[in-house]
């Protein structure tokens, strides 16, 4: 059956359900600039070692989760992150969205301007600037993925989601990383549930996520 895409510019993660999509959330193409006025124009260059592996370290107000990620797969996804980790982007913001369907399973975070208040620009917001797709060739997102959210081909920004339970999804949304440890709090987030479901069931966790920082370093 076709998809439905439900996007109306802003990033997307769709999942499958017959023709069920489950859509919007994240920053739209044009972003917009973070909550410490913070954006860049385009892509920053291109700093890391792609031969190595990185881990990235989500400290939040729930625990720490622990990201492994192949740069040699996801350079320029890796490269980002990287870099917004360095520049404190996504300091104090909150995770925006959760699913707890059977076949969409996910925590998503990474809008910046995402306070501790719902707001109707929650999931609009960016670093200003849009990079390519990476390691879609044959994608799936088992418990334990971490893939870019987007709002269709290469506009990848700073916004990503937790899978924490095997989830439906067609490859389209760049896969760069795998929860090595912290898998346990997203479950707990998980079991408080949605809050104010919208349409497609998705909205903010009833159990608040404050990402504190983020880091990035060399495995």
């Amino acid at each position: 059956m076709g998809q439905v895409a439900v996007r109306g510019g802003r990033w997307a993660v769709l999942a499958l359900a017959g023709a069920l999509a489950v859509g919007g959330c994240s920053s739209s193409g044009s972003s917009k600039t973070s909550a410490s006025g913070k954006s860049w124009s385009k892509e920053p260059a291109m700093s890391i070692d792609t031969g190595k592996k990185y881990t990235m370290t989500i400290h939040t107000d729930q625990g720490d989760i622990v990201i492994a990620m192949d740069a040699a797969k996801t350079p320029h996804t890796v490269n980002s992150m990287n870099f917004l980790a360095s520049q404190h982007f996504y300091d104090g913001s909150f995770c925006h969205r959760l699913s707890t369907t059977p076949s969409l399973q996910m925590l998503q975070c990474g809008d910046p301007t995402a306070g501790a208040t719902p707001k109707r620009s929650d999931g609009g917001n960016g670093p200003g600037y849009t990079f390519q797709d990476e390691n879609l060739s044959g994608a799936t997102y088992p418990d334990g993925t971490v893939a870019m959210a987007n709002a269709g081909a290469n506009t990848n920004g700073s916004q990503f989601f937790l899978v924490f339970g095997d989830s439906q999804l067609p490859p389209s949304y760049t896969p760069f990383g795998t929860i090595t440890a912290g898998h346990e709090i997203l479950i707990h987030v998980a079991s408080g549930g949605v809050a104010s479901p919208g349409p497609d069931g998705t909205g903010r966790p009833t159990i608040p996520v404050q990402i504190k920082s983020v880091t990035v370093s060399p495995s």
